[in-house]
């Protein structure tokens, strides 16, 4: 995560392929389950004609009005600075309201809770089904679930396991593939509109208007898994820093827009010609899996080796975009300091974070073993993702209104249509909630006890420091009056509050019964923007000829490195002595009098003792690191 690059981005077409590979891999998966679980919902007794026109019509306008206009017409317009997503939007959110609003950080925490409930859900949904594609080979109609799972959680392990390694090599090819995979799902659906083109009356919405009236609650449980066909439309904005705003529109109203369409047309007429040979036989409709049968008995074997790639590709993009989030949450202070590593030379934003690599797997393997097939699994996806569209639409509004200077009415007015369509997706997902909705919502409980637990311990932990400390100008008002002896060199100091004279250079003077040439108290912050021109970091502020206060700031997509940005200031490292960084090491300990309740600080205290060593986050080299211990009581 650095600054924005300095070299010519590449060509539009180049920026196209590249957002297809990435952006779209999760949405472009979605035929592969979606209408299938829709039309189930309403065709336990048997699919009628009706019921696969009102499905249909309800995914296709599910694409036009949540992706297309929400989107990509509105949403993509809400950058921070080039950068989107839930937390770019909370960032941008909190720069035009001032930071003062904490409504702005539930949301923004909330978006990030849930998004890692869809993080262990879609590579487990998307690969299952496109293993469970190889029923449809004729052959293996039999094939038995134990090799189904088996096969599924070896790709799913496999995938995991390269993640240490990086993925830049093989990131070239997802652009291409995905090229083939959206041309696959065009072609599949023309053939199969050709032989049934009264299929084309699901494009009038009276269908799915008339489907609803007709179903009553039925027809809210078909909502609820219709959603399945939109699950991915976060990341046209997630992404947006990595290619750009025309690319990723471009690629959606050239390409993907249509390939969907066609392909969910397509299986619509697949299932009005079996519907025609089921009442000429006298009997009943069953549902299938209509994605795979669109294909001939020849090119499925073929059909489920692309869904299968196109599915790796899919939850790739998804693991990359957890390790994004996750960096960006620890940036903005949501979450304590992981350990972080880089896994490209060329491609600052390629990173690894190992604990929620693995942490992710093991919610994979747990999701894959409990549901054991992609029809169990489907209930569970729907709430996470309308959960994080709610969060967005609200940040969308209060961007609207206090960023770009809209009337709070006509914001209001502009953005209530999005959110009543949110909501009414997130309450027909609700209904699911015990075949499995429950599992998004439990993962996302989890995350935001930590990120809650997390927020109020730093605080806490801060308010106690503030208590205890000594103020810094009368600290130094003391030293000069009674100076110590002084040692050649440069002592830069960590420290929280500036105010106040750290622990760390207590602690030194304490047990050295010395201070260096010049002591340095440093304060790194991350601004609520994703880069920070590396010029414009550093602030300095003399207070006497021996203490310095210093400012570094940060984007929250930034690498930080103290060090490089310090030795930007002439003569700041130089001279005789070299320079040592001075770290204070605390530890918790609870309070006789606590400023949380005892359970929050054992999470905070957990959170705090796990947290990723500050100087290699700092990227401060471990041989010029003094450290020093202190204790708070919380």
């Amino acid at each position: 995560m650095s600054a924005s690059p300095a070299h010519p981005r590449p060509s539009l077409a180049l920026l196209t392929l590249g957002a297809i590979g990435v952006v779209y891999g999760d949405i472009g998966t979605s035929p592969l389950y979606a209408f299938r679980e829709a039309l189930a919902q309403s065709g336990a007794d048997g699919i009628s004609r009706g019921e696969i026109l009102g499905v249909l019509s309800l995914a296709l306008w599910a694409l036009i009005i949540v992706v297309t206009l929400k989107y990509v017409a509105f949403l993509a317009r809400m950058d921070n600075k080039g950068e989107g997503g839930v937390l770019s939007l909370m960032a941008l959110a909190q720069r035009a309201t001032g930071a003062k609003w904490p409504i702005v950080v539930v949301l923004g925490a909330t978006g990030a809770a849930l998004f890692y409930g869809d993080a262990i859900i879609t590579p487990a949904l998307s690969v299952l089904s496109a293993v469970e594609g190889l029923r449809t080979i004729p052959g293996l109609e039999r094939m038995q679930e134990p090799l189904i799972l088996g096969l599924a959680l070896g790709i799913l392990v496999g995938l995991f396991a390269v993640q240490a390694k990086g993925t830049a090599r093989v990131a070239a090819l997802f652009g291409p593939v995905c090229l083939v995979w959206f041309a696959a799902l065009a072609a599949l659906g023309l053939w199969q509109i050709a032989q049934a083109p009264a299929v084309l009356a699901a494009v009038n919405p009276l269908e799915a208007v008339r489907f609803l009236q007709g179903h009553g609650v039925t027809g809210l449980f078909v909502l609820g898994a219709v959603f399945l066909t939109v699950t991915g439309a976060e990341a046209l904005i997630a992404d947006m820093g990595h290619f750009g705003r025309r690319p990723i529109q471009l690629g959606w109203l050239a390409l993907v827009w249509p390939a969907l369409t066609l392909n969910y047309l397509g299986q619509g007429a697949l299932a009005l010609q079996a519907l025609d040979r089921a009442e000429a036989a006298g009997q009943t409709l069953a549902n299938a899996d209509w994605f795979f049968l669109m294909a001939p008995d020849a090119l499925r074997a073929p059909l489920v080796g692309l869904a299968t790639m196109a599915t790796i590709i899919a939850s790739q993009a998804v693991i990359t975009g957890a390790f994004s989030l996750t960096h960006q949450a620890i940036a903005l202070g949501l979450l304590p300091r992981l350990t972080t590593r880089q896994t490209s030379a060329e491609q600052i934003g390629q990173i690894y974070l190992p604990a929620i690599n693995w942490l992710l797997l093991a919610g994979v393997v747990v999701l894959v073993f409990g549901f054991r097939s992609s029809s169990a699994m489907a209930a569970a996806y729907g709430i996470a993702v309308t959960g994080t569209m709610v969060v967005t639409t609200c940040l969308a509004f209060l961007i609207a209104w206090r960023h770009w200077h809209w009337n709070r009415v006509w914001a209001g007015v502009a953005i209530a249509p999005f959110l009543a369509l949110d909501l009414f997706f997130f309450g027909a997902n609700i209904l699911r909630v015990t075949e499995g909705g429950w599992v998004p919502l439990a993962v996302a409980g989890l995350v935001g006890l930590v990120i809650v637990a997390w927020l109020r311990g730093r605080r806490a932990a801060v308010a106690r420091t503030s208590q205890m400390g000594i103020a810094l100008a009368d600290f130094a008002a003391a030293l000069a009056a009674r100076p110590p002896v002084r040692i050649a060199g440069t002592a830069v100091f960590l420290t929280q509050d500036l105010a106040l004279a750290p622990a760390a250079l207590l602690h030194n003077l304490k047990h050295n019964k010395a201070l260096h040439d010049r002591s340095v108290l440093l304060k790194v912050e991350t601004l609520p923007q994703p880069w920070v021109e590396p010029g414009q970091r550093l602030e300095l502020e003399p207070l006497d000829e021996r203490f310095l206060r210093a400012r570094l700031r940060y984007g929250y997509m930034d690498a930080i490195d103290v060090p490089s940005d310090l030795a930007r200031s002439p003569g700041l490292l130089d001279g005789p002595g070299g320079t040592s960084f001075f770290v204070g090491r605390s530890a918790i300990r609870f309070a006789s009098r606590p400023l949380l309740p005892r359970w929050m600080t054992l999470i905070y205290m957990i959170l705090h003792r796990n947290a990723a060593d500050p100087t290699a986050y700092f990227n401060i080299p471990p041989n010029r690191v003094v450290e020093l211990g202190s204790q708070i009581e919380l």
